[in-house]
């Protein structure tokens, strides 16, 4: 695990990899590039310099002047000497006051300049306006002479720093352009994906993008047309039995109105059994209508806990409410009251009475929870609950169908939000349900 710290340092996307890739490639084209113009177009550049200076410094003691006299004298002397302002020679105090001590001095030009000039001499250089060359000759080491440089001038911005600049510019804007042309075609792919995995089935993807990326989404086209006519035919097919299942339970109901007052414990049976069909057949419908509302409006939470509240007042028991200060979140009104309504049935119907119905906000995400008081469910048994005609054990009876917590997780699911089950410390069950605040 030491090594994990610089791992997560690492681009991971497609489109990042490949910026990264074409940026580490691109940098040493450049190095590369830089070095290889130092070596072979500025250093022969600087050497010319160099010697053509040794040239003109050696031209000024070519007829020996005498350095046994005053520096001064000679210094006039080997100015006299220069035709212009190409250079000037300075002794020690002069050359301090004109800023040599402030130059940079540079060994390989010493080394050069030694050589052409026949004993050891140092050359320093100077940044400004313009390039200021000093040499200290052999010939008289006390002294020192200036050579400008005009229209040299290291600080401006260079041919070959513009072009690299140019280049790598391009290069990195090619690069990002390309890497977002072969990123869109999976970006439009992993959204199809998600919304497949919630239900949702959308128009076939564009076949765009490399070959490989092309015969990934004609698949996935594939893949989503097979499961759109899977759902279709598995709804028409849930759709058509609980259609079927009325006629005989509304003929069924009729026979029992007509029965004789003896047989009313038999007829109150058959009604109560009939009402519990009626109720799985309508959880059916539910669950294969999906739930899709066209539109998401804002809406704030806490009006709808309330108003159910207020719908299940007349229940046998006691609901209770902790409403906390919730901001409006996009829901589906009719989807979320569905799933605020299963709830609560669950826990009248398993509970004891007891009902608690909160709204939570955690900066981040919006929810509710629905809890009770009854027996609760065995841990092992909670994940189970959300798949359809999964019902927990005993200990909260087998009455419904098995799709009432199904059905909760398809609208949440479609809403990107969470839902989760949990055992109250203090006996019961506690029913969160989270939704995102976009």
């Amino acid at each position: 695990m030491n090594h994990s710290w610089w791992q997560r340092l690492l681009p991971r996307s497609a489109f990042s990899q490949t910026v990264m890739l074409i940026g580490c490639l691109l940098l040493i084209n450049q190095l590369v590039s830089y070095v290889s113009v130092a070596l072979y177009v500025i250093k022969p550049s600087y050497q010319q310099i160099n010697q053509l200076i040794a040239r003109q410094v050696s031209f000024l003691f070519a007829d020996g002047i005498e350095l046994g006299r005053e520096h001064l004298t000679v210094v006039d002397a080997l100015n006299a000497k220069v035709k212009d302002d190409s250079m000037k020679v300075y002794n020690q105090k002069q050359a301090r006051e004109a800023g040599v001590e402030q130059a940079t001095y540079y060994g390989l030009l010493s080394n050069q300049m030694s050589d052409y000039l026949g004993g050891k001499a140092e050359v320093r250089i100077a940044q400004g306006e313009t390039l200021q060359i000093w040499i200290r000759p052999p010939q008289a080491p006390a002294l020192w002479i200036r050579v400008p440089l005009t229209g040299f001038n290291e600080m401006a911005l260079s041919p070959l720093t513009l072009y690299l600049m140019v280049i790598g510019a391009l290069s990195v804007a090619g690069g990002w352009l390309f890497a977002r042309k072969q990123n869109k075609p999976l970006k439009a792919l992993q959204q199809a994906a998600m919304a497949v995995s919630r239900g949702d089935f959308p128009e076939p993807l564009a076949l765009r993008g490399s070959s490989e990326i092309v015969e990934v989404t004609n698949a996935f086209n594939q893949m989503s047309h097979s499961m759109k006519q899977l759902e279709q035919d598995r709804a028409l097919l849930m759709a058509g039995i609980s259609h079927d299942l009325r006629t005989p339970l509304t003929r069924i109901r009729l026979a029992s109105e007509m029965m004789v007052d003896e047989d009313a414990y038999l007829k109150d049976g058959i009604v109560a059994d009939i009402e519990d069909m009626d109720a799985i057949i309508n959880q059916f419908i539910a669950y294969i209508r999906q739930d899709q509302e066209a539109v998401r409006e804002l809406i704030p939470l806490n009006p709808l806990i309330q108003e159910l509240a207020q719908a299940e007042s007349k229940r046998d028991g006691t609901i209770e409410l902790a409403l906390t200060d919730c901001p409006e979140i996009p829901m589906q009104a009719i989807a979320i009251k569905r799933v605020l309504g299963n709830l609560v049935e669950n826990a009248f119907r398993y509970g004891n009475g007891w009902v608690r119905i909160s709204s939570l906000f955690d900066g981040r995400r919006v929810g509710f929870a629905v809890e009770d008081n009854g027996p609760g469910i065995p841990e092992q048994q909670i994940p189970k609950l959300f798949q359809p005609f999964t019902q927990g054990d005993s200990a909260r009876g087998s009455v419904g169908s098995g799709l009432g917590l199904a059905i909760i997780k398809r609208i949440v699911d479609r809403h990107q939000g969470r839902v989760s089950l949990s055992n109250r410390p203090e006996g019961g069950l506690r029913a969160e349900v989270w939704l995102p605040l976009e």
